[in-house]
Formats: structure tokens, C-alpha cells, sequence
């Protein structure tokens, strides 16, 4: 994850699911046979495009870019008013815990989205595994 972004997928469930497998233009996210396997991702083959977090009903995927001390967590969003690149929120955790303070450096939408947003936030590195969402201030 050091210097591009990386997906990380944290799917809890075997669930007959592969959205994720279909979405990845590069092949790095496989699921296989039974199609209830959890998703299993190469990392030297990801580019970070953000098609497979888009993709996931699950909205278990995400983002992560290290760079030396800081971060950019990057996350599904499905929600209105959509953040202002700029903003200050509440990075928040898997449980919905606050994290701290976070600086959101970019909102996009993939071109093969249903609505869903992308929101990247600027966060200590140290706190990279653990953001996974925001709350505003």
C-alpha cells in the first residue's frame, strides 16, 4: 500500500456474492468455485481504480495509500449531501467509533456505479486499518 492505492476487503460472510470478482478490469479479486468463498485479492495486480468498492452491496471494501506518515482510506458513501473535497469530518471505525478528525481529499463516482459514491480521507497512518467511514463535524 506504500505510495498507490490498494483495495482491502474485509467481507465477513460466505455468501453467494461476487460483484467484486466481476468489477476488477485487472483480474486482482478472486472468488472461484463455490461462489460462496470469500473474496481473496492480489495485491501486485490491483491499480486501485475503486470499480470493486463501488461494486460490493456489502460495502466491504476500501481504499488504503500509505505514505510515510499519512494516509488516504477511501470508502463507499451512499448518503446526501454528498462532502466538499476540503471538509473536516469525523473519521470513523468499523463499529462507527470517532477516530479523530480527517480531511476529505476527494469525492468521485466510477463510471459503472449505481449511485454509490467514493469519498477519500486524509488520516494519520497509524489509523489506516481502522477508518472505514466518516461522520461530519
Amino acid at each position: 500500500m506504500e505510495g498507490r492505492p490498494v483495495a482491502v476487503i474485509e467481507c465477513p460472510e460466505e455468501i453467494p456474492c461476487n460483484p467484486c470478482e466481476t468489477a476488477c478490469p485487472q483480474g486482482a479479486i478472486q472468488i472461484g468455485n463455490p461462489i460462496t468463498r470469500r473474496p481473496r485479492l492480489d495485491a501486485a495486480r490491483c491499480t486501485g481504480c475503486g470499480l470493486c468498492v463501488a461494486a460490493c452491496p456489502g460495502l466491504a471494501i476500501f481504499l488504503v495509500k500509505e505514505e510515510a506518515d499519512t494516509a488516504e482510506v477511501t470508502f463507499p458513501y451512499e448518503f446526501l449531501p454528498l462532502p466538499q473535497v476540503g471538509d473536516v469530518v469525523t473519521a470513523v471505525g468499523r463499529e462507527g467509533q470517532p477516530l479523530g478528525a480527517a480531511r476529505v481529499v476527494a469525492v468521485r463516482q466510477v463510471r459503472t456505479s449505481d449511485g454509490t459514491w467514493l469519498v477519500t480521507l486524509a488520516v494519520p497512518r497509524a489509523l489506516s486499518s481502522e477508518v472505514r467511514g466518516m461522520r461530519r463535524l
